[in-house]
């Protein structure tokens, strides 16, 4: 497993956001053959908001793409910090590689909380996606940057 340079431990808001996605989860989930199994809190402008996914099998909306959408909806627009949390105990899962990719497309400095050898680790969006290209509205998919 490739943990990116960027990762450190936790910090405590960090930690509380996990607690929040786990919160959130916890009281919507319908079990691990519902439509709700997973949780997402973000952190953006100092504040907090949190979605559920919806699971489908045309491949409904990720959690973490639900609270991004809740933040955005709500006027936050400097987003800190994501993490999703599996239904039943799984605990923080980390981003599906559609979620990779809409975070280092928008928010490639936004911390990610992921789940690695040595525990929970924050790490920047940017680098989950190693030799990514990022693709913004105006530019299209942008040349590759061997420094980024």
């Amino acid at each position: 497993m490739h943990v990116p340079p960027s990762a450190r431990p936790l910090s405590e808001d960090e930690c509380e956001l996990v607690e929040l996605a786990r919160r959130t989860i916890d009281e919507n989930t319908d079990g691990a053959s519902g439509i709700h199994t997973m949780g997402a809190a973000v952190r953006a402008d100092s504040r907090a908001f949190t979605g559920v996914n919806l699971y489908h099998f045309t491949g409904g909306p990720c959690a973490e793409l639900v609270a991004i959408g809740s933040a955005r909806a709500q006027g936050a627009r400097q987003l800190e910090c994501i993490v999703a949390v599996g239904s039943d105990g799984r605990g923080v899962t980390g981003p599906c590689g559609r979620d990779r990719q809409v975070f280092a497309d928008y928010y490639p400095e936004m911390r990610v909380i992921v789940p690695t050898p040595d525990g929970l680790r924050s790490v920047l969006a940017a680098e989950l996606l190693p030799l990514f290209q990022r693709w913004t509205p105006d530019a299209g998919t942008a040349p590759f940057n061997s420094e980024r």
